[in-house]
């Protein structure tokens, strides 16, 4: 009893401490939940969409969300390497994006990022993608409109990629 009050407890803190601490309950998990550094992901995220060229005079400054946070992390455990439905991407204030990465080993969160901003070489403003390559996920990121975001991560031993990032962008 006392592991499922944790549980819902984190689900409603969906704090770092949270992640850490649960844990499915069976002997041999498919997923388990890892730590996550809010800070450090919304300040690369905030400067990352600084350096949009052109620069954007209406891009709104990113901040972490529970909401968001407790989304991704639902969605990272399930470790299908797939996107959310729309209906898992909603917080009370509006729906949501998301990203999605996959590893064989575990990158920091920056690498994450940086790949999802990366894709920027092929993409150029008022064309979109300029050789066909998937632009995406920086669009997401560099989205004007978000100004919210919660990411998680889960470690899937039973999947090729044995690790899942998801960040939720709100709104999308």
């Amino acid at each position: 009893m006392a592991t499922y009050t944790l549980i819902l407890l984190c689900l409603f803190a969906a704090s770092a401490f949270c992640a850490k601490l649960v844990s499915p309950p069976d002997s041999s998990p498919d997923f388990v939940t890892m730590a996550t550094n809010p800070s450090a992901i919304v300040n690369q995220h905030n400067a990352l969409r600084r350096g949009v060229q052109p620069s954007a005079s209406n891009m709104l400054q990113m901040s972490w969300n529970n909401e968001a946070a407790a989304n991704a992390q639902r969605w990272a455990n399930t470790c299908s390497m797939k996107h959310s439905p729309d209906s898992n991407r909603v917080i009370s204030t509006s729906g949501c994006g998301e990203n999605l990465y996959m590893s064989s080993v575990q990158n920091p969160w920056s690498d994450a990022v940086q790949s999802w901003y990366d894709e920027v070489k092929d993409w150029r403003y008022g064309v979109g993608s300029t050789n066909g390559g998937v632009v995406g996920h920086f669009t997401q990121l560099v989205w004007y409109r978000s100004n919210k975001v919660g990411c998680a991560m889960a470690y899937c031993p039973n999947s090729y990629y044995k690790y899942f990032y998801v960040c939720q962008y709100c709104p999308p």
